[in-house]
């Protein structure tokens, strides 16, 4: 494995009034070269103290980091061959975007002709073409969100590491950059961690996402794995929306359950865990599985709450004394439904994932 973290635990000691602060515990991760894997969660889980442990910004209390082979708990930042790209994007004033991207490379003493090859190389690569020489100031943000990433990139790391880089820019902007990001990354096959709290970044780039809850991992997977396949209550409600709607096992078979909720028998197929008779259960159900229609669905309704989006309609809907949130993509005018009518339901069977009632 290219990139593994062994049981990495980083304790913050006290301070003045503050107790002893355990930020990342018994972290285990492996990351195989040119893989894309994002760090994902709330603030105060431990995904940006784990980034700069791999960084060197901080050393961890427990545990190994190894690089290609090589344990590099001890090294600092600029002997573990990475490059960081930082939120504030950290661009010298001073210096045009030739310079601000040359700066590591002069550092290392390069030879000017090669420090020019590799800059207009890396300005081809982030579509900055033509403008070396332009002081950051006449840049948008999106441009000196690139010169950042450049300056990351030319420096030829063996890991690219990215610190909530897009959370600066306006929603047109990370929607542009996080297809811009992706593409570098794959173009030159480099090993990228990238930690943000944005779950829609997380699905567009990554190869894998590990998502962490108070200082531990919850789940490692693709993000069609995490969000089909959540494996706690927390995932999935941190990764999209869900409906926790409550069961009762009547048979399981082959991977296949039998559950009573809300009334009536649903068959569920796909299912990745054990559970015993009569277990009572929560059933995962997105808003997207939930389909509303006049009549015909398997599960009477009211609508409590209407809200017309354009391209999809949000319902919260009353059945058997829950509330289900539903979302209907692309309705048409005949089957939009006003608050308080009488409807009925059905939920994608084949989509829906259980876990045991009282896991949180």
């Amino acid at each position: 494995m290219y990139l593994k973290l062994e049981n990495i635990t980083k304790v913050f000691p006290p301070r003045g009034n503050v107790a002893e602060v355990t930020a990342v515990y018994n972290v285990n991760l492996e990351i195989p070269r040119g893989e894309l894997v994002t760090l994902l969660g709330p603030s105060g889980c431990g995904k940006t103290t784990t980034l700069r442990m791999i960084a060197g910004f901080e050393f961890p209390s427990n545990g190994r980091i190894i690089l290609d082979g090589d344990e590099i708990n001890t090294l600092p930042p600029h002997k573990r061959d990475m490059s960081m790209v930082f939120q504030s994007y950290a661009i010298f004033p001073h210096l045009n975007v030739f310079e601000n991207i040359a700066y590591g490379l002069n550092v290392q003493k390069v030879p000017k002709k090669q420090i020019i090859e590799r800059v207009n190389r890396v300005l081809d690569l982030v579509h900055l073409e033509g403008y070396g020489q332009r002081a950051p100031n006449q840049l948008s943000g999106g441009q000196q969100q690139r010169v950042a990433l450049a300056r990351a990139l030319v420096m030829e790391p063996k890991v690219l590491l990215m610190d909530e880089p897009l959370s600066n820019l306006d929603a047109k902007l990370r929607e542009e950059m996080r297809t811009e990001i992706r593409r570098i990354q794959q173009d030159l096959n480099i090993t990228s961690v990238y930690v943000t709290h944005d779950q829609i970044e997380a699905m567009t780039l990554s190869d894998k996402i590990v998502i962490m809850n108070l200082g531990v991992i919850e789940q490692i997977g693709s993000p069609m794995e995490i969000y089909r396949y959540p494996n706690s209550r927390f995932v999935a409600n941190f990764i999209g929306r869900a409906n926790f709607v409550p069961g009762v096992i009547l048979e399981q078979e082959n991977g296949q359950i039998t559950v009573n909720s809300l009334g009536e028998t649903l068959n569920l197929k796909n299912i990745r865990r054990d559970f015993s008779r009569n277990e009572d259960v929560t059933l995962i159900v997105r808003p997207e599985m939930v389909d509303v229609k006049k009549s015909g669905g398997l599960y009477p309704g009211i609508i409590r709450r209407a809200v017309y989006l354009g391209n999809v309609i949000e319902y919260d809907l009353e059945i058997a004394g829950e509330l289900i949130t539903a979302l209907e993509t692309d309705p048409t005018e005949m089957e939009l439904f006003p608050e308080g009518e009488q409807v009925t339901a059905n939920f994608a069977q084949d989509c829906i994932q259980v876990l045991p009632a009282v896991r949180a």
